[in-house]
């Protein structure tokens, strides 16, 4: 059931905070709600006093993008189930980081919080649940992160993307929503041909798009290099390979793609780039087919254009968070999982040749993709973090 929405909002100062942060993963869903949450306040005629807390890292820049949001840095520490030496090191910063989440909060005292959670997300809702401040919070994974199982019971209410992620939380407070997308890739609208083209690709032919994330994945960036020549023969590709391994990829392609003997007609098939920023929206809207690593972000972006998709889920990732992820995409229809143990170049290519050839199949595949899509996520946090912020 959706949250009920309070339509009377009269007019009034709002200080909301968000939090989360130490990935692409948490921030861009951020992003999407302080747009929406812009909106809905105009139109309900609320002032708002937006703030950030959280680690000062690179994904701050993108925050800093969407205007009028202050960022206020605290440590970053990231809480882990095992153990490991490194949280000799991050179990002072996190006890750092809880202190200055309370002094800041204190100066700040905002009327409502959102987190989303992550390595900044629950020193700032243990500090809001101290100062008696409501406090919202996301879950983009199928199995919840150990900030957000913490923050959950600090929490006033509980939004999820995934249907079955519910069961992790109290019911009473819990709402599957969905996953917030951002307004450019949300109203993004052009034919599949047009976007081939303004990629620069022939748009009479297929389109293989991969995706690495936003930090790339080394792992997937060089099998999918290693079987270049014989991928080139049945698709175009534009490969995403990640900022931080853009060049050691770029060379191993060049290096590929020269053994070849289809030398002149591949400069157009193949296109490498480090990050699809801007491009991001024409991509999704030429792709055929898209071969991608599993975090939930991209699985819902994939869902928005309806895109079929092969995921090839991060083994190492928190609780197998990613697998679980697309093991629920790809149950409706919309995906193929191949795990890394069976990433092998002929079920690979097996798999990529069988769908980009097969139409009907692909067609099947891009209408599941669409049904697993829940559209409206960023509204309704928004209107739900007004809500909570003016009824306190």
């Amino acid at each position: 059931e959706h949250f009920k929405i309070h339509k009377k909002m009269s007019s009034t100062n709002l200080k909301i905070l968000f939090a989360g942060g130490g990935s692409g993963g948490h921030i861009y869903p951020l992003v999407a709600v302080v747009e929406e949450i812009k909106k809905v306040a105009e139109v309900s005629n609320i002032s708002l006093e937006l703030s950030y807390m959280g680690p000062k890292d690179e994904f701050n820049n993108l925050l800093a993008g969407v205007g009028d949001l202050k960022i206020i840095p605290i440590l970053g520490a990231k809480v882990r189930r095992y153990f490991s030496l490194a949280n000799l090191l991050d179990g002072p910063k996190f006890v750092i980081s809880i202190f200055q989440a309370i002094i800041k909060t204190f100066w700040l005292m905002p009327d409502v919080t959102f987190s989303k959670g992550g390595t900044g997300g629950f020193p700032v809702v243990f500090a809001s649940w101290l100062f008696r401040i409501p406090v919202i919070i996301h879950e983009s994974d199928a199995i919840p992160g150990v900030t957000n199982l913490v923050s959950a019971k600090f929490s006033k209410r509980i939004a999820v993307s995934f249907e079955k992620t519910s069961q992790y939380f109290d019911l009473q407070k819990t709402a599957w929503v969905g996953s917030p997308i951002r307004n450019d890739l949300d109203d993004f609208r052009m034919d599949q041909n047009s976007a081939k083209e303004q990629l620069q690709f022939n748009s009479e032919e297929p389109l293989l798009l991969v995706l690495g994330g936003s930090q790339g994945s080394t792992r997937l960036n060089e099998f999918v290099i290693t079987n270049l020549a014989d991928l080139i023969k049945d698709t175009q590709i534009l490969h995403q390979a990640g900022s931080a391994n853009f060049n050691e990829a770029k060379n191993l392609s060049r290096a590929a793609l020269s053994e070849t003997t289809l030398q002149e007609e591949i400069k157009h098939r193949y296109q490498i780039v480090p990050f699809l920023e801007n491009d991001l929206k024409y991509a999704f809207a030429a792709a055929d087919l898209i071969v991608s690593r599993a975090g939930s972000g991209t699985i819902f972006e994939i869902a928005a254009f309806g895109k079929p998709a092969i995921l090839i889920p991060l083994k190492e990732s928190a609780n197998d968070h990613q697998k679980m992820n697309a093991f629920e995409f790809a149950k409706n229809g919309g995906g193929v999982v191949i795990e890394e143990e069976n990433l092998l170049p002929h079920i690979f290519l097996n798999q990529i040749q069988n769908l980009i050839k097969n139409k009907e199949v692909l067609n099947k595949m891009s209408l599941a993709s669409k049904n697993f899509f829940k559209p409206g996520a960023a509204k309704t946090i928004a209107e739900e973090i007004l809500k909570l912020g003016t009824s306190t």
